[in-house]
């Protein structure tokens, strides 16, 4: 331990309906040390987060803030000792201004002139730089990030609780987030980093507490601990780290599923061009995995594929049926407040199973759902509970199970591990292999760059709105290299 306890969470009790989240679950965050949360979809890690945090009121157990038993009613409670969450989904509303958002969330005065100044300046002090005048709502997902750190430190946080922080930031900028990180531990606040990625815990925390269940099964010093000792840890099994190769499932004169040529999109902004004269095939049976540092354009690209969005000019040919699995799942992927089966029904639509002359059969529909679950390995009372109920990880599967379900002749996927542990994230590497394997045509893109190489048959990049692609065998850092437009375009 750096310093003397600044946050102490013991014996930790919180139970939802009959689910029993949280079991004597206990943390002990000291002064200049980042401490890594690990644990699987479901494990408890957000649970514990929301109780430090003020979201949730603990069944039993004691909060101590500087060795004093505090009780935390709410987050202005928590944000008024000195404890600052950084959620895993965004809370910025996205019709304010990014120096509104931090106004209200720090409490500050709206006086639009001095609050720009204010907003600049912190941001600058923190190295993270946003614009103050840009609506939440028109930010991409890093900026959305950075917002989310910049509001919990605007409040004067000795404690940052971060949830999934570089979930979706490219290898760089996670770099540059743990390097954040480490200097405001190191100025005399801690860190709690949850992560999914065990390399970021390993070279990134002092110490870790692994969570299994509810219950904490690990605390130690981080030196000395390996990839397989924190999975171990997690579940049991070290095996789920291995991953296959990247096997080709397209044969030769496979239909081509995607194709577009000379395709120019708008950004969602409407300033400019995200994507730029882009040509691109993908047959049935392929995997096409796209690199990219936030706002290459990458996400335009997709989503102008999946129909989302609209092309400006060139040509777009996409064979039907198509599924979409959108990068937010709180916001573009599942209504919260709605149920399990009511969310698949929607996401489906009149092709579903259940659906004949117009009429749904909710009895159907119910049933397939909780063999959805059953299959995929979502964790959830039952068809019938509502979606803000699972963890963000369980909402990912489901989404992705939905997605599989329509049988689709092509699948274009953001980030689709997002929040996943590792067990859990290889279990959908595997669900979109098997897909490939039928002949589906996968187009994905994810800010980890070591999902890319796993996963991608072929691997191209988006650098500038401009589509490159890494030539077969290439490293790590010869896509880094291209991420970052140290390459010439190569023909789509």
């Amino acid at each position: 331990m750096t310093g003397a306890p600044i946050l102490q969470l013991r014996d930790i009790h919180k139970r939802f309906g009959t689910v029993q989240a949280l079991s004597g679950a206990g943390l002990i965050v000291c002064a200049g040390e980042v401490h890594a949360l690990l644990g699987e979809n479901g494990a408890g890690k957000s649970t514990l987060m929301h109780v430090a945090g003020g979201m949730l009121s603990p069944d039993s157990g004691d909060v101590l803030i500087d060795g004093s038993p505090h009780r935390l009613r709410s987050p202005r409670d928590a944000r008024g000792a000195g404890i600052g969450l950084v959620h895993q989904h965004f809370t910025s509303i996205p019709a304010l201004t990014v120096a509104e958002n931090i106004a209200l969330f720090a409490g500050w005065d709206v006086r639009p002139r001095e609050l720009a100044l204010r907003v600049s300046a912190l941001a600058g002090r923190l190295n993270l730089p946003l614009d103050p005048g840009a609506l939440a709502g028109t930010l991409p997902v890093a900026l959305l990030q950075r917002l989310e750190i910049v509001k919990a430190l605007a409040a004067d946080a000795r404690v940052l609780l971060m949830d999934e922080p570089t979930g979706v930031l490219a290898p760089s900028e996670a770099d540059e987030l743990l390097a954040r990180a480490r200097a405001f531990a190191e100025a005399g606040g801690a860190v709690v980093l949850i992560t999914h990625k065990l390399d970021e815990a390993l070279r990134g925390a002092d110490r870790v507490t692994v969570l299994r269940r509810g219950s904490v099964v690990l605390e130690k010093e981080v030196v000395g601990l390996g990839s397989w000792d924190l999975t171990r840890a997690m579940i049991g099994d070290a095996s789920v780290l291995d991953e296959p190769a990247p096997v080709a499932f397209v044969v030769e004169g496979a239909p081509r599923r995607v194709h577009v040529a000379g395709l120019e999109v708008a950004r969602e902004s409407a300033l400019g061009m995200a994507v730029k004269q882009v040509s691109l095939g993908i047959r049935a049976g392929e995997i096409v995995a796209v690199a990219g540092i936030e706002g290459s354009g990458q996400r335009e690209l997709l989503r102008a594929v999946a129909g989302v969005l609209p092309v400006f000019r060139g040509t777009r040919e996409v064979t039907q049926p198509l599924a979409f699995i959108p990068e937010d799942r709180t916001i573009e992927g599942l209504i919260p407040e709605l149920s399990v089966t009511e969310n698949v029904v929607l996401g489906l639509g009149r092709s579903a199973r259940w659906v004949t002359r117009g009429r749904l059969d909710w009895k159907a529909a119910r049933q397939r759902t909780a063999q959805m679950i059953a299959e995929f390995g979502v964790r959830a009372v039952g068809p019938d509970a509502p979606a803000a109920s699972l963890s963000g990880g369980n909402q990912q599967k489901l989404i992705i199970a939905r997605a599989l379900e329509h049988d689709p002749a092509v699948l274009v996927a953001e980030n689709p591990t997002r929040g996943l542990d590792v067990q859990a994230t290889r279990a959908v590497h595997d669900r979109l292999r098997q897909a490939a394997g039928r002949g589906v045509a996968v187009l994905l893109y994810s800010s980890d760059l070591d999902e890319v190489m796993a996963l991608g048959q072929r691997i191209v990049v988006m650098a500038r709105g401009t589509l490159r692609e890494a030539p077969a065998g290439a490293s790590r850092a010869d896509i880094g290299a291209i991420m970052l437009g140290n390459a010439a375009p190569s023909p789509g």
